[in-house]
């Protein structure tokens, strides 16, 4: 958005659900695809287009979306190029929410699913695709296990494939990784975490580098690059390229369809955290760097998860694709389990006990008595996610209020 003489200064709200035009002649040439405008806000509005413009720009790709989560932002990057009897290559260290959208609702739909650690060879990697393969996905940085994908290693083997890769760059924001620059092809995020940054709207986006030729691989994407009836047989690669084809089907038929959209509120709401992003993001990861230290050294903790720290089994791919830092994130065991953990988090006073990452103020979180209170211990241990594993995201606090706050609800830890 830029203002011309005498105009807001910030994006206007345009919260209207319809448009006005003067002839049915105008408003057809919208539904044909064949002008440019607005015609109804499930499908587009110019406050969500002004927003998503600038993330487009903040990550170097070509277009954009906005949807009304991160989840859907995922679904949908995923179910534009995939349908029933098509197959997804992931990691298996993502969001569990994402991994349950993949392995469970999406299966329900026919889309199958292999996964593969992030740490696994280039030949374990290249052994997951099938003839029936359509996308790769990964996290830049996976939540809650932090740990850091190879962007460049996913990246080729996807395009040898001949397929695109998608990244979820929610932890580190364009502003410590740009996905699209290794070699991403489609980068999500939750707007919800670190974009939005003070937990008051919840919402994703979805941007095209504008690099994957569909038409080079038509065979695969028949979606983008065969007529599609419900436009007047309009093909997606044909009429806007490599640069516009993604995000135009994904809004034109999907929004269209399912209708995850992001109200102009919050997309208003997000515009606020987007200008101050490249400010907050050095001082989620100053503080998480500092806490990572200090927990580290602890003898009530068992490890710290943070990529930053040179102990850390992702620090140098972290140090390669992040080198300003990742987030402010950190996870880490206490040796005490279940009691250590809910004793420890009882006496924080400053950190606050929510399920939320990625806020201006610090909140911690202990899966084993909240998100995942039903499982046993041994369950949890096989889950990874043993019971006295505590998630911490480093708000934008004094870094040694932050620390005094951790020290004085460890030293409440009996030995």
């Amino acid at each position: 958005y830029r203002p011309g003489n005498g105009e807001p200064r910030q994006i206007p709200i345009v919260q209207s659900t319809t448009f006005k035009y003067d002839t049915s002649e105008d408003m057809g040439k919208l539904f044909d695809l064949e002008a440019s405008g607005y015609f109804y806000t499930r499908l587009q509005n110019p406050t969500n287009d002004y927003v998503a413009a600038k993330i487009a720009d903040m990550e170097g790709g070509t277009a954009a979306m906005l949807t009304s989560s991160g989840q859907a932002a995922n679904f949908f990057a995923l179910f534009n190029i995939c349908q029933a009897g098509d197959h997804i290559v992931s990691s298996s260290s993502i969001y569990g929410g994402t991994f349950n959208l993949i392995s469970v609702t999406m299966a329900k739909m026919g889309i199958e699913a292999t996964f593969v650690s992030p740490d696994c060879t280039e030949e374990e990697l290249n052994a997951a695709f099938k003839e029936n393969t359509k996308a790769v996905f990964g996290e830049t940085i996976a939540n809650p296990a932090l740990t850091v994908l190879d962007i460049e290693k996913f990246a080729k083997a996807a395009h040898a494939h001949h397929v695109p890769l998608i990244v979820d760059n929610t932890f580190p924001t364009p502003v410590n990784c740009r996905p699209i620059e290794w070699g991403a092809d489609i980068v999500t995020h939750s707007t919800t975490k670190y974009m939005d940054g003070h937990g008051a709207a919840v919402g994703g986006a979805i941007v095209d580098s504008g690099n994957f030729d569909w038409m080079a691989n038509a065979e695969k994407f028949p979606g983008l690059c065969t007529p599609d009836d419900s436009y007047h047989g309009i093909t997606y690669a044909e009429k806007f390229g490599k640069e516009g084809a993604f995000i135009t089907k994904c809004t034109a038929q999907l929004m269209r369809d399912l209708g995850c959209i992001q109200s102009p509120q919050h997309a208003f709401i997000l515009n606020l955290g987007l200008e101050s992003l490249h400010v907050r993001m050095p001082r989620h990861v100053e503080n998480g760097q500092a806490v990572a230290e200090f927990l580290e050294k602890q003898p009530q903790v068992a490890y710290v998860n943070y990529p930053g720290l040179e102990s850390d089994k992702y620090h140098e791919r972290a140090m390669k694709y992040m080198p300003k830092g990742g987030c402010g994130v950190v996870s880490f065991e206490l040796k005490g389990g279940r009691k250590a953990a809910e004793t420890f988090m009882k006496h924080l006073k400053l950190a606050a006990i929510e399920t939320h990452v990625a806020d201006a103020r610090t909140c911690c979180l202990n899966p084993a008595t909240s998100t995942h209170r039903q499982m046993s211990d041994e369950q949890l241990a096989a889950a990874g996610v043993p019971a006295g594993l505590v998630r911490i995201s480093c708000g934008l606090e004094d870094k040694e209020d932050l620390i005094a706050d951790l020290a004085q609800a460890l030293a409440q830890i009996e030995e």
